[in-house]
């Protein structure tokens, strides 16, 4: 006799549209679409969803609900789950989109990503998502503007060179543009300081940013956007999923004899953090011995000096995360401790 064991909502989330899908799982292993329909990314929709799970599920067992992680829209809905007691998993879009490739899944659209995700949420072991501190959204936002500000910067004086060397300068967009890069700079030295003193106020991100700042190559900036944009590693469980959220993942295309392309970095992830380390991976490469020589040792070998530099990128990255998770400094002898740390415990085993 089927009994189900695993009842689970998949949530594909838009900017004005959640796609719910309710699926379950007996103890055969066998999975069934229950319902799936479709509710606005508001309050009202959330209570509606709600309302409508409840109907579907069966009482005496929990209810798991899935959530891609789609930019900033599937924040509120998982909020307001959990303030409703719900079991709720953010998941990240690479790990659906590698389960959805075994599904065999021809056709794509928001009804069979619900499915897809509730179906993920049926096979896989789950892990619950709780809110991230409040400290890391406010850090985003903040890096985010500054960010804005920076390609403002550029546009504005790439502008106002063209408008200097043109033939007939107009000195009224001149003044202009000066004035706006001069409010850019103002603006830009606002949110640093404010950076600056939310870190300064928070001891336990003072004493993180403090460890990763002993990167070479690595400032306040840089170490901020890092863990603003991934909520503190919120959903980080190892350097590899670290590396493909930000899209700095290679990707290999060869088929047979005849297809053999070149390798090339998916992009497919948070471009923010990609741009993060971008500039403090030139900055180790001219200052830190060590990341010079991975880059050195990388060019000669293919010759391509951005796909080694892209490499210092992903190391910086990881490099970022071990400190955050270890809470302690950059030890650029680490591995050379390690070997001797590892000898001189062989030697007292082998006395003892």
């Amino acid at each position: 006799m089927k009994q189900i064991l695993r009842q689970c909502v998949g949530i594909d989330c838009g900017k004005d549209d959640l796609a719910v899908s309710f699926k379950t799982m007996d103890n055969e292993h066998d999975s069934k679409l229950v319902a799936s329909k479709t509710f606005r990314n508001d309050k009202s929709g959330f209570t509606a969803l709600i309302n409508w799970s409840k109907k579907l599920r069966q009482k005496d067992m929990k209810t798991s609900f899935v959530i891609e992680a789609t930019g900033v829209y599937h924040e509120s809905v998982a909020l307001f789950l959990h303030t409703q007691k719900e079991e709720i998993s953010v998941i990240l879009p690479n790990k659906i989109k590698n389960f959805a490739g075994t599904e065999s899944i021809k056709t794509v659209n928001d009804k069979i990503s619900s499915q897809t995700i509730a179906q993920f949420g049926l096979e896989k072991k789950l892990v619950l998502w709780e809110p991230p501190h409040e400290v890391y959204n406010y850090l985003r936002q903040l890096t985010r503007e500054r960010g804005q500000l920076i390609d403002e910067q550029v546009l504005v004086g790439n502008q106002l060179h063209a408008e200097k060397a043109g033939a007939w300068p107009n000195k009224g967009s001149i003044k202009r543009m000066e004035k706006r890069l001069k409010l850019i700079d103002q603006q830009k030295e606002e949110i640093l300081k404010e950076i600056q003193s939310l870190v300064k106020a928070t001891d336990f991100l003072k004493e993180k940013v403090d460890h990763i700042c002993t990167i070479k190559g690595i400032g306040l900036l840089t170490a901020v956007t890092v863990i603003a944009e991934t909520n503190g590693f919120n959903l980080i469980t190892n350097k590899k999923q670290l590396v493909s959220y930000a899209g700095l993942d290679v990707q290999y295309k060869d088929s047979g004899t005849s297809v053999h392309k070149k390798p090339k970095i998916s992009k497919k992830g948070n471009k923010h953090l990609r741009k993060a380390v971008y500039f403090p991976a030139l900055a180790a490469i001219r200052g830190d011995d060590k990341m010079k020589g991975l880059f050195v040792r990388l060019v000669s070998k293919h010759g391509i000096k951005k796909k080694a530099a892209i490499a210092v990128q992903r190391k910086l990255l990881e490099l970022i995360y071990t400190l955050w998770k270890n809470n302690g400094d950059f030890d650029p002898n680490y591995n050379s401790n390690k070997k001797v740390r590892a000898a001189t415990g062989a030697a007292l085993k082998e006395i003892a």
